[in-house]
């Protein structure tokens, strides 16, 4: 009944086919069945990994055909043919979808279409990743061919009938596999390559005149911005001694980083659900009967830079030198087509420089001698083994074996890992690719400038380290942080330090994990503070804990920057004579402290805290060390007047905008997508120690075109019964990027209302859905 074979021949529509089977092997047969439930929910059912990746690329497509062509456009360095040089990339207006690629959230990748292509072209080597993953198990290749296959199939019938947004658009065509290899390396490289695009663009040069671009600024790197909340409790904390896991990514809600509610099943091989990303072909966060996991933003490190010195006896200049012998960079010339104003195309082209130790770049201000050069190391660069990591961690029975696959592959590019499973166990882990530079040559003069972690590159000591069983240059499984309780372990973006209020990691003796992985001994961000906070007291209360208390946890809205400061701020109140001031301070007496809906005085102390935060010396109590979720708190008395006086300016900044003290969050912060309207709940995060972080487009206003830019996206809830996974969740702002249709926004009023509906994942649960509609598909 669920078994359905699909024939595919190799032909124009399928480039690549051929490179794997020759013209007398017979065809490709690939099986794929596609289940709907409620809100759109996808379930793929298929005989084997192809035919799982056919029905995951044709269903990705119903939903979201013109944003994946236009993020293929990018990763293709095809944007200028199709939309001029000087243009940039499709931003979603209206609720429309958007390709516009801000990792963590801070511009670093504005750029105009021709730059955007030159970078990709040059940045990422379908050579080399057809290389890398010609080491892919018989499973990835099959999955990443079907994908192929499955997306030019969708095409094949629907090319007519596509959503207005790229109905009839020439860069709306088929792909190959190489396409599927670059949507996944785009991925790959957000926290290192697209931190530097403008830096690799300065060091390319004309091909013809050799002219270059302006050198710039050094990128700034925070390492913050997007955040995730990730909980795993273990059986001596919930109801029935089983694991437990609340999945909460706060990712873009228009852009090609948005999730996407899949269900992947080779029936007694591979039984996974949760959420694929931008288009991937993989479940990457998810649940299958035995475990449950989810990720969060890592605060490691996942570059370096390198100074190198010029060999001066090259008069070419495309010489350094390493432990004093010379060795020559590679250069490769890049091609862009530009559309030009009469639909013709003119050709531009630009060198670009290699090095062994990593990409050549430029930029100002950076304490380097004169003829010196820089690159850029980036071990995510030809990381081919995300998909690989993926599937191996759906195969998972236990958190045991889920760290296993982790370090046996080592393909996670930018996330920790926070899992549980039906034992009991709770799981984090830092298994991320992050470069092999121990704590030893940070204490030997290898670091020449923190900022850009700029490495002496002349000396092979200061080069990557290996460890053992570990791809080269990254360190392994036993070199990076990982936690395992039967209470909790918790993680918001922070580092690894805290991951559970009772047993700080600080690594092995002496000299802890690698810098790279994070700082220790440090004041945590008010998010990470509420999270390890709300657990602490439900724990204090009850001791056994159920799904719903993970939901309160995530929806509870408490703001932990008012329990912290008001207590003092309001006494600092009494007998103020300015009625401005008497009334925010009455405000903000009467209010119930959280981000919900009804709640009236979170604007008023949002708009307030934004710069009060920045007061120097504000904590009456400093932070320690040994009590990092409770410290700093309470304002110091030299702060107050200060504080006081931003209180009043807030408050009459408000007024000023028409906007009252008291004003009801949910008549002010609304996502506005065409005709859909929508309240939200929820705080800033970071700034304000909100659990469940929303960010609004613009300031608070009653503007229509206001909107979530990042937030709260996928939520899961899983626990295990003797039965398999219990699992709610929604997806918050729908599956499909069209506004024609059903499953555009339709779940965000579960989101308004903290609704998860159930998810099914046993066969019995997917029929009894009230919405269950299947689709046999085939190659017609």
């Amino acid at each position: 009944m669920w078994r359905l074979f699909i024939v595919l021949i190799c032909g124009a529509l399928l480039a690549g086919c051929g490179d794997s089977e020759s013209s007398s092997a017979p065809p490709v047969h690939r099986g794929a069945e596609l289940i709907r439930t409620s809100y759109g929910v996808v379930h793929i059912r298929a005989d084997d990994f192809g035919g799982i990746g056919f029905g995951l690329a044709y269903a990705y497509a119903e939903d979201n055909v013109c944003m994946l062509a236009d993020t293929l456009l990018t990763v293709r360095g095809e944007r200028s043919r199709y939309f001029g040089g000087d243009a940039g990339p499709t931003v979603g207006r209206d609720g429309e979808y958007s390709v516009a690629i801000d990792y963590l959230n801070q511009h670093r990748f504005d750029l105009r279409n021709e730059d955007s292509d030159f970078f990709f072209k040059a940045y990422l080597d379908p050579a080399q990743l057809r290389a890398g993953y010609a080491a892919a198990s018989q499973d990835v290749t099959a999955l990443l061919n079907g994908y192929a296959a499955g997306y030019n199939q969708y095409l094949r019938e629907h090319a007519n009938a596509l959503p207005a947004a790229c109905r009839g658009a020439a860069w709306v065509k088929p792909i190959s596999v190489d396409d599927v290899y670059l949507l996944i390396a785009e991925k790959a490289i957000h926290a290192s390559g697209q931190i530097f695009p403008h830096q690799i663009l300065a060091a390319a040069r004309d091909a013809e005149s050799g002219a270059r671009k302006a050198i710039v600024a050094p990128p700034q790197w925070p390492n913050s911005g997007l955040g995730s909340n990730g909980v795993a409790l273990g059986g001596d904390v919930t109801a029935n001694g089983r694991g437990m896991l609340l999945a909460n990514p706060h990712y873009p809600w228009f852009s090609t980083d948005r999730f996407y509610q899949v269900h992947l099943t080779v029936p007694g091989v591979y039984d996974v659900m949760g959420v694929s990303l931008g288009g991937l072909p993989a479940v990457v966060i998810g649940f299958n009967k035995d475990v449950a996991w989810t990720h969060t933003v890592t605060k490691a490190v996942h570059f370096t830079t390198f100074r190198l010195r010029r060999d001066k006896a090259d008069v070419s200049g495309r010489t350094y030198l390493v432990d004093g012998v010379p060795e020559k960079m590679t250069e490769r010339v890049v091609e862009v087509q530009l559309r030009q104003p009469d639909g013709s195309q003119r050709a531009r082209r630009r060198t670009f420089f290699y090095t062994r130790l990593g990409m050549l770049m430029e930029a100002s201000g950076l304490p380097i001698d004169s003829g010196d050069f820089v690159v850029l190391g980036d071990p995510n660069r030809n990381n081919t083994r995300l998909v690989e990591q993926w599937l191996a961690m759906g195969r998972a029975d236990s958190v045991r074996s889920l760290q296993a696959a982790l370090g046996r592959i080592m393909g996670l590019p930018w996330v920790n890992t926070i899992a549980t499973d039906r034992h009991g166990n709770a799981l984090y882990i830092d298994n991320s690719v992050v470069p092999h530079v121990a704590t030893d040559k940070f204490l030997s003069g290898c670091l020449l400038f923190d900022t850009l972690l700029l490495l002496d590159g002349s000396r092979s000591a200061c080069h990557w380290g290996t460890d053992r069983a570990a791809p080269p240059g990254i360190f392994g499984a036993d070199s990076a942080p990982w936690l395992l309780r039967r209470d909790y372990v918790a993680n918001s973006n922070d580092s690894y330090w805290l991951s559970n209020s009772h047993q700080l990691l600080t690594g092995p003796e002496p000299s802890g994990y690698s810098p790279l992985y994070g700082p220790t001994d440090t004041p945590q961000q008010l998010r990470t503070r509420m999270g390890f906070v709300q657990l602490d007291d439900l724990l204090a209360q009850r001791t056994r804990l159920d799904l719903a208390d993970l939901r309160h946890l995530l929806f509870s809205n408490r703001v932990l920057a008012a329990e912290l400061v008001l207590p003092d701020l309001l006494a600092g109140c009494t007998g103020a004579a300015d009625v401005t001031l008497r009334a925010a301070c009455d405000v903000l007496a009467a209010w119930n402290r959280k981000a919900d809906l009804d709640s009236r005085g979170t604007l008023l102390f949002r708009e307030f805290w934004l710069h009060a935060v920045e007061v120097p010396a504000m904590w009456a109590v400093p932070f320690d060390t040994a009590d990092p979720v409770h410290t700093p708190r309470g304002v110091a008395s030299a702060a107050l007047p200060t504080m006081m006086a931003m209180l009043k300016a807030a408050a009459a900044k408000l007024t000023a905008l028409g906007i009252p003290l008291d004003a009801r969050l949910g008549d002010y912060q609304v996502d506005n997508r065409g005709r859909i309207h929508t309240a939200m709940h929820g705080g800033i995060g970071d700034i304000d120690g909100v659990y469940n972080a929303v960010h609004m487009s613009t300031t608070p206003t009653r503007d229509e075109d206001d909107h979530v830019i990042w937030g709260t996206s996928y939520v899961q809830l899983v626990a295990f019964d003797d039965a398999g996974p219990i699992a709610r969740g929604l997806l918050a702002y729908g599956q499909s990027t069209d506004p024609g249709s059903a499953h555009y926004g339709d779940q965000l009023p579960l989101y308004a209302a903290k609704e998860l509906p159930r998810l099914p994942f046993s066969e019995k649960e997917i029929r009894m859905d009230g919405n269950f509609q299947r689709t046999t598909l085939s190659d017609k």
